[in-house]
Order: C-alpha cells, then structure tokens, then sequence
C-alpha cells in the first residue's frame, strides 16, 4: 500500500518548488488539503472502494469549482469566490481515489492562448521561461510538463488543452462534445466547452479521462453512451486508413513542426496504417467562425458578472445600478475578456445577428459536414495533422496583435465547432521547443484514438526521438 501522507509531501514539495522558480502555474494550493486527500483516499482504500486513480495527484484548471478551494478564474471579478458545490468531474476523480493538488492558472475566464491574460501573472513555459506555454490550459499544462503532477485537468473551449500540451510536450486530450459532464465547469462557450485532460503520457491521461466521463443528470448536453474503456497497449495498425488533410500542410509552416508530424506519420506507415490524402475545404473558416460564435457565448454567459449576486463589488460614482455594472464589470474584467465580450455583444445584436451570428453558425455545420465525409464508411478512421503551426512563441511576442494570437488556433478550433475528439501527442523537438502532432477521430472514437496516440508514443520513444 503507498504511504499516501508521504506522496502529498512530495507533491507539496514539488509545488513550493514550482513557485520558487516563478513558474506561477498555480493559483491555490496548501499542503493542508493535500493531506486530507491523502487521508480521504486512505479511507476509501480501507474500506476496500474500487479506486482506479489511488492516490494519483491532479490539478485542476481554475474554472472548475471545488467547495474547498477558491475558483477565481483567473479573473479579478472573482477574486476568493468559493462555490457552493464541486464539479462532477471532482467529485468523479475522487471516487476514484485521485488527490486534487492545486488550482491552476488560467488565462481569464480560459479567454486566450499563451496564459498571459491571467489577472494574476502569466504563466512560464516550463523549460524555456522566455516563451509561453500555449493557454488557456496553459497552467495545467506547465504543471504536468514540469514533473509536479502526472496529469491535469483543463477545458477545451476551441484548442485550449491541445494547443499547450503541444507546446510544453506533454499529452493534451479533448473528447467528444457530451462524453464529459460541464456541471461545475464555468461557462465559457457553452455548445462549446469540454472538460479536457493533459498527460505526462497517452496512459495517464487515458486513465483520468475514463474515471470522469459519463453520462450526469445535472448536464443534459451529456450523451448516454456505452462507458469509456480505455486500451492503450501498442500495437499493430495493420489496415488503418489515416488522412492527412492538405488544409493543414501549408507552404508556410513551420519546417520544424512539419519534421515532427513527419516522424509520426512514418511511426504510423511502419505500424500498418495506411496514410492517405483528404481535404477539409472549409478549414479556412474555422478561425473567423469560432471567434464570432465563441465571443457571442461568452458575451451571454458573463453577464450574470454583475456585482450584484456573487464576486467583487464597485460603486460607481453616480451610485446607481448602470453605474455598479460599469464599475464592476470594466475593473473585474481584462482586456481580452472585455474585447471578446464587445465582440460577442456586437455580433448579437440587433442588425448584425444575422449577417455574423447566424452566417457563423451555417458555416459551422459546413465545417461539421466535411469532418462527416471524411470518416463516412469507406473514408479514413483518424486523421493526422500538426496541433500546432509553430513552437511556442516568445512571451509578448503577440499581446499586441489580437488577430496572430488567435491564428495560434487555426490547427485546433475546426474540431471543436464539429464536436469531436482529438488529441495531441509529443513527436519531438525543434530548436530545443517541443512539436506536437494531433490526432482527430470520428464522434466517440476516444478508445481507439488513444490506442493509436499510444502506439506512436511508444514507437518514436523506442527511436530516441521525444523523450
């Protein structure tokens, strides 16, 4: 039996460590709730409870509440806001017999993609502090990345847990829109949002994502389908058909990454599977489309941020409620959640819900229908492409230039407005930066996408070539 007081220790250890080199993946953590953990999954071993995840350490991204930790995320508006219940997914984790270890930083509200719009300091990239570790998840991603915890819960909005695992060299896993309760998650884009899991490998992450997904009757967007089971062996892929879609293999990307997607490709070819062409020719709508839906859905969900019900309060000067709402809402909010909320606003509004609004949701189901054709029967079981069309960037880099921040997502926001699963998987490193490789499969196809990310892994390790 593990001496679980000793591994809270260590992880605490491990966390002050991470603090000490300003790292600042995390927003709350004490060595008082890793030692009740401990204790509570002790209890649970005791009186003989199943646990899958017995004593695996897991942060959790903070913008999914807990009742024994502030969830703030990351945003002034919250500041010390603790809620009244905890997230399905913790309370599945538990049951399951991981520790929660820490809330992690975030950009604000999960709005961003380098964890720099954090109200409470970015995020450093976990070997090359100069750079930024990709966000929103980018906190989560750091943690798992730097050796504190084996895995990490973030949420995936449009690319927000693929993106930085690809960036920091660690697994990053998005399911199936429904395959994961959002009860507990704050909203961000709700046809949108889905609670993601970040791995140091493809086993610890496929672990984590079997022990909280399932149906829940406080979500109803979630699907009623068979329990997740997860067999990561490798193996052969003897008569897989993998597509490669020419959308995301521009002339202009980055030599480095398109080396690594190649490893992996070649990795797949000397395994059985068959790599073959396809097109996704609505990919390049997939950037303006999500940043018009995305803003509306928040724009809706962070209206109840009022100072009236919950979180920070101002006065405003005139004294009256346009007044508390103006001063609330312009000090609690950053600038990248104010601008998407004035984009989200503007395209909803009278006038312009259909020329944007409504034209983005057509082109969304466009965009849904190509992924369609590509895995209809008689077309390719997964498709490979880069996470990502560079390394990660240098901090500052692109804070002034909003449109090059956002295009940081033009390999990942395309599955997240079909719905479906993907992952990304570390194949190796360019300029000392890690590259990650994504791997996209057909609705609920989590199993066997993670039987294929593990046969990867497994292989480009064998070559010396990841880790």
């Amino acid at each position: 039996m593990k001496d679980l007081k000793a591994e809270a220790r260590a992880v605490g250890e491990r966390l002050g460590a991470a603090d000490t080199r300003g790292l600042n993946a995390t927003l709350y953590w004490s060595q008082e709730m890793l030692d009740a953990e401990a204790d509570r999954v002790a209890a649970l071993e005791a009186a003989g409870a199943p646990l899958p995840l017995a004593g695996m350490p897991i942060a959790l991204k903070d913008n999914i509440v807990t009742t024994d930790a502030p969830t703030t995320c990351a945003s002034r508006i919250l500041a010390g806001y603790r809620s009244p219940y905890d997230a399905t997914v913790v309370r599945r984790l538990r049951e399951a017999g991981a520790v929660i270890a820490a809330k992690a930083n975030l950009d604000e509200f999960a709005m961003g993609s380098s964890t720099e719009h954090s109200a409470f300091g970015r995020v450093q990239h976990p070997t090359h502090p100069d750079r930024v570790p990709g966000g929103s998840s980018g906190g989560s991603a750091a943690l798992v990345a730097a050796g504190v915890v084996p895995a990490a819960l973030g949420s995936e909005t449009g690319g927000s847990v693929r993106q930085p695992a690809s960036f920091c060299g660690v697994v990053g896993v998005k399911p199936t829109y429904g395959r994961v309760s959002r009860y507990g998650l704050v909203a961000f884009g709700s046809s949108l949002d889905c609670v993601s899991v970040i791995g140091r490998t493809v086993n610890d992450a496929a672990r984590v994502l079997a022990a909280i997904s399932g149906p829940d009757d406080q979500d109803a967007t979630t699907v009623a389908v068979e329990p997740l089971t997860i067999d990561a062996t490798p193996g052969s892929l003897r008569g897989l058909r993998i597509g490669l879609p020419t959308e995301y293999f521009p002339a202009d990307l980055d030599a480095g990454v398109r080396a690594g997607v190649d490893r992996a490709a070649d990795a797949l070819r000397a395994l059985g599977a068959e790599l073959v062409p396809v097109t996704l020719p609505h990919t390049k709508y997939a950037v303006p489309t999500y940043y018009v839906l995305a803003p509306a859905e928040a724009a809706s969900n962070l209206a109840r941020y009022d100072g009236v019900r919950y979180g920070v309060r101002r006065i405003g000067e005139a004294g009256d409620l346009a007044a508390l709402y103006r001063a609330t809402r312009g000090e609690g909010f950053g600038p990248e959640v104010r601008r998407r909320i004035l984009v989200g606003t503007y395209v909803l509004s009278a006038g312009y819900y259909d020329a944007y609004y409504n034209k983005a949701q057509q082109v969304r189901n466009m965009i849904a229908a190509d992924f369609s054709r590509v895995f209809a029967p008689g077309g390719v079981d997964f498709m490979l492409t880069p996470t990502t069309p560079t390394t990660a960037f240098r901090a500052g880099e692109r804070t002034g230039d909003p449109v090059s921040m956002y295009l940081a997502d033009i390999f990942v926001s395309a599955v997240s407005l079909a719905g479906l699963p993907a992952m990304s998987v570390p194949v190796g490193l360019s300029e000392g930066l890690p590259v990650g490789a994504q791997l996209i499969a057909p609705a609920f196809g989590e199993s066997r996408m993670m039987a294929v990310a593990s046969a990867v892994e497994a292989a480009l390790d064998a070559a010396g070539e990841v880790r």
